[in-house]
């Protein structure tokens, strides 16, 4: 009976074994499933827009020497800084090698308090200047 009961015991083992191969066979599997990306949250209503802020929307006076580029009507800073960028586009007074830079004419320069050469980020704070 002793021999049974060993025999019994090294056929049980033998069978433990082999679903502890099949389980590390499975942890791939599962490792897989765990990569996968979480849900995203929940985006934003479609229907909502963003709103423009009022500073940016309200109509400035141009100076007279920013007339000369943009007109003489009141205009929202960002229409002002379109027909900046319209008036360099058609008179091509971006510069060809650095694309961020505008070689200013007669007109510009005033704008642009005698400078020859601006970076589009500077300019747009030369030109605050002449926005009442």
């Amino acid at each position: 009976m002793a021999t049974a009961k060993k025999a019994a015991k090294k056929s049980a083992k033998k069978g433990a074994k082999k679903p502890a191969a099949k389980k590390s066979a499975k942890k791939p599997a599962k490792k897989a499933s765990m990569k996968k990306a979480a849900p995203k949250k929940a985006a934003k209503k479609a229907g909502a827009k963003r709103k423009p802020n009022a500073a940016f929307m309200k109509a400035m006076t141009p100076s007279a020497t920013l007339a000369s580029v943009v007109g003489s009507m009141p205009l929202p800073r960002t229409e002002v800084t379109k027909k900046i960028w319209d008036y360099i586009k058609k008179n091509k007074l971006q510069d060809s090698i650095n694309k961020r830079l505008i070689n200013a004419d007669e007109k510009l320069r005033q704008v642009f308090g005698g400078k020859k050469q601006v970076s589009m980020f500077e300019m747009t704070k030369l030109v605050s200047n002449h926005l009442k």
